[in-house]
């Protein structure tokens, strides 16, 4: 019954993805508003919506270490695995002027969680992200959602004119209100399939004799990422690199901002001093992904098949450390 639970979940998956990718990239051509904001936003907190509800509800009940072990995974698997496959399927085009503020945030919010998580590395003898913490990096979030309205603007002034104008004739066929109904199918589809698949895939876990904590930092954490990485697959088959991208980076920096700042606020979170490693490895990937789009002086940058194989090639070994660690 378990196996039969995973494929439904992976088919509402997909079929979720496909809807809501297409209505938000049709409402973003209509309003006028670049493709990599509205992945920045909306469909990063659309994809996020798993790990939000696991983090909170595990807040609420006071079981956190899931939550910054389901974080920690999912950003891990999202510039990795999500990333690496998309740009093996199709290699990923990247204008960089678009994405640099982006991947400087995400650098800089995960090394000020790396801060405020191992403060016994500081001045403290516990690691605990506190309240204080928690609503600092809500705050930033604000300030981050601030930021992106006011970049879509500046975005929109100077490099859309020309697809306006190409869509003028079209847009007034298009209703956005239909399209809005179909990205919150495609949404629900997208959680009620993700959902299944951690609880189908973690049943099958547990029957095969996988402990609870490998089960939270493998198949949960995965789990809760497979609607970024059906999503970025999608859309850039069909043609939204931009979106790709910006939901990859989106969900990264709303995972650590959103998530975590709201479930530390609920409830402090005590970290694992085993979890240094992993912060470690964290803060490399997105210094190794800075590297890769920015090394050349060019406008673009490729993300291509050979370099879509080295990033997951580093997430396969990254997760047979963990397993013979735990």
């Amino acid at each position: 019954m378990n196996y039969f639970i995973l494929l439904i979940g992976f088919i509402l998956l997909i079929k979720g993805a496909d809807i809501f990718v297409d209505g938000a990239s049709t409402i973003a051509k209509k309003l006028g508003i670049p493709a990599v904001i509205v992945g920045l936003t909306i469909v990063s907190l659309g994809t996020s919506a798993p790990e939000l509800a696991i983090s909170l509800i595990s807040g609420i009940n006071g079981s956190n270490e899931i939550t910054i072990g389901n974080v920690m995974g999912s950003n891990i698997f999202n510039t990795l695995m999500v990333l690496g496959t998309t740009s093996v399927v199709l290699p990923l085009m990247i204008k960089k002027s678009t994405v640099k503020s982006d991947f400087f945030v995400n650098t800089l919010v995960t090394l000020l969680l790396f801060i405020f998580t191992f403060d016994s590395l500081f001045m403290f003898n516990s690691n605990i992200i506190s309240r204080l913490d928690g609503f600092i990096l809500v705050l930033i979030c604000v300030a981050y959602i601030i930021f992106l309205i006011k970049k879509s603007k500046n975005i929109s002034n100077k490099d859309d004119l020309e697809i306006s104008n190409e869509l003028d004739n079209s847009n007034n066929k298009i209703n956005i209100l239909h399209k809005v109904i179909l990205m919150i199918i495609g949404v629900a589809g997208i959680i009620i399939g993700g959902n299944l698949v951690v609880d189908s895939a973690t049943n099958i876990a547990f029957s095969l004799g996988m402990s609870e904590k490998l089960v939270g930092l493998t198949i949960v954490a995965i789990g809760t990422s497979l609607p970024e990485l059906v999503t970025s697959i999608v859309a850039a088959l069909k043609g939204e690199n931009d979106i790709a991208l910006g939901n990859v980076l989106g969900s990264n920096i709303f995972n650590i901002l959103l998530i975590l700042g709201l479930s530390s606020l609920i409830n402090p979170i005590s970290v694992s001093q085993t979890l240094l490693t992993d912060f470690i490895y964290l803060i490399f990937v997105n210094i190794l992904m800075v590297g890769l789009v920015f090394f050349n002086k060019s406008k673009e940058k490729t993300l291509t098949r050979l370099e879509g194989f080295l990033l997951i090639g580093l997430y396969i070994g990254y997760m047979a450390y963990i397993i013979i660690r735990n």
